[in-house]
C-alpha cells in the first residue's frame, strides 16, 4: 500500500526515539484542503484506530484511517534534507495534478 525510503524510516525512527509523548508510529492521513484539493497529514501516533491500515516497514508502523486509504494506495514517502527547507515528501500515483510545494495533490 505505502513505501517509505530507508531516508524517511530513519527520520520517523530518529522522531520517535525523540518524542515527548510515547509514540509507536507514524500516522498518514488526506484531508480535503491545500490548492489543488488534498492534503498529506503526517505525524506521530501512539497506534491504530478502528478501521486502520496498519503497515510496517523497516521496523517503522504507520497508521492510515479508513478513509484516506484509497488516496495513498501506492504511495511512496521520501525525505529530504536541504539547506534552504526539509521534509517529507510524497510521490503519489494516484494523483491528477499538484501543487507546486508537493504536498497538496487532486
Amino acid at each position: 500500500m505505502i513505501t517509505i525510503t530507508e531516508k524517511a524510516i530513519v527520520v520517523v525512527k530518529d522522531a520517535l526515539c525523540r518524542a515527548p509523548q510515547q509514540a509507536n508510529g507514524l500516522r498518514i492521513a488526506v484531508q480535503v484542503g491545500g490548492c489543488a484539493g488534498h492534503k498529506y497529514l503526517v505525524g506521530l501516533d501512539n497506534g491504530p484506530r478502528e478501521r486502520d491500515a496498519l503497515i510496517e516497514t523497516g521496523g517503522v508502523k504507520v497508521f492510515v484511517d479508513a478513509g484516506s486509504q484509497p488516496h495513498v494506495t501506492g504511495l511512496t514517502v521520501d525525505f529530504v534534507a536541504g539547506s534552504q527547507s526539509s521534509g517529507f515528501i510524497f510521490d503519489n500515483p494516484n494523483t491528477r495534478e499538484k501543487c507546486a510545494c508537493g504536498k497538496s495533490f487532486g
